[in-house]
């Protein structure tokens, strides 16, 4: 198996408005930057979508794709994600080959997987995992055994892990210091 990429995320808070999208993905082809996931949905606040972009770190100058993309008029807020400090879910819909006597092999799996089972076919199953994309790689790479007949995977979604630190012994750990 070929080494994973180190990839950053990035949320770009930006104006919900027409044709945003279409100025941030065409600035990253001019550029020749390769996105390796792209989602886009409105926020619980109307005016604005959160977009969030994956890109491998190792290709693309993260430095110089945040100064162009706040050069961008509808942009009005760009966080760099560190994975490790942050919490990153994807959606996989997968349709996959099963003999009559593997699907309690395959329905085992999705079960320890946390998936779903959400069709069933005469000789495939179409499962739902959703997760980290770390735990949907492993997953994909199981039931390519079986062989899939469709795989369809989200964008990455992401947010910044919350604080998990009590005020109180937060302000006592400022004064050690």
């Amino acid at each position: 198996m070929a080494p994973r990429p180190k990839l950053h995320t990035l949320v770009v808070l930006v104006e919900n408005k027409a044709g945003v999208l279409a100025r941030v993905s065409g600035l990253f082809a001019r550029r020749a930057f390769n996105i390796y996931s792209l989602a886009v949905a409105p926020t619980d606040d109307e005016r604005f979508s959160r977009i969030t972009i994956v890109v491998d770190a190792e290709e693309t100058p993260l430095e110089q794709v945040t100064k162009q993309l706040f050069k961008l008029i509808n942009v009005v807020k760009i966080d760099l994600l560190d994975p490790d400090d942050s919490v990153e879910r994807e959606l996989l819909l997968a349709s996959v080959h099963t003999e009559e006597g593997e699907r309690s092999e395959l329905i085992e799996l999705v079960n320890v997987f946390k998936g779903t089972i959400v069709d069933v076919g005469h000789d495939s199953v179409t499962v739902m995992l959703a997760g980290k994309p770390r735990n949907l790689d492993d997953f994909e790479e199981l039931v390519r055994a079986f062989g899939i007949v469709e795989l369809q995977r989200t964008g990455r979604v992401a947010l910044p892990q919350l604080d998990k630190q009590a005020p109180r012994l937060r302000s006592v750990v400022g004064k050690v210091s």
